[in-house]
């Protein structure tokens, strides 16, 4: 395993500078456990992804960011803890593949993922721990509703009381190809006087 040195948490400016990672389990009615890998643009605290299975593999995490990339563009770096899914050598080589560097957080300091940390945090208290799941579908479904709400309806703070969606907008960062139309600003025109 390659060494882990303190990378400080920094505020990210642009769009794809910095994605950050996790997984979060939890359990059915069944009593049937499923994992969620979860993904967010460190920048304006956007939810990108939250990939919900009963098993997620370092095979299946390289799939999603690559379907993730195809829509969103790439990372520059992406943070994640010492995982057996983030430390294998299918999702490090990809990361080599791709020019993704990978910033490791030091083991047993969660915080060092604080984007990610606090939305987990938000996420159990308002879907995981809130629902009685029956099926996985149930938790896709209440889990699509609840991310659409925390990008589209949600002001943060941290991002001067827009929400992720409205952000890049706001603040023409980034890869704003992807965004709604509506969000886009229009470009601007400088009239230059010829005499």
């Amino acid at each position: 395993m390659p060494a882990r040195v303190k990378q400080p948490l920094q505020a990210q400016a642009v769009l794809n500078s910095s994605w950050s990672m996790d997984f979060m389990s939890d359990s059915l009615a069944s009593g049937n456990k499923f994992r969620t890998l979860n993904i967010i643009d460190d920048c304006n605290r956007e939810a990108l992804v939250i990939e919900i299975a009963t098993s997620i593999t370092a095979k299946r995490v390289v799939r999603t960011l690559e379907q993730l990339i195809d829509w969103r563009g790439k990372p520059a770096t992406i943070r994640v803890d010492n995982g057996p899914e983030f430390t294998s050598a299918d999702f490090s080589s990809w990361c080599k593949k791709e020019e993704i560097q990978i910033q490791y957080t030091q083991p047993g300091k969660p915080m060092q993922n604080g984007y990610i940390e606090r939305f987990n945090g938000s996420y159990r208290r308002e879907i995981l721990d809130a629902y009685l799941f029956f099926d996985l579908e149930e938790v896709r479904q209440l889990t699509g509703q609840w991310v659409e709400e925390y990008n589209t309806r949600r002001p943060h703070e941290a991002l001067g009381n827009l929400t992720p969606s409205q952000w890049p907008a706001k603040n023409e960062s980034g890869n704003m190809e992807n965004l709604p139309r509506y969000l886009i600003p229009p470009p601007k025109v400088y009239h230059i006087p010829t005499s």
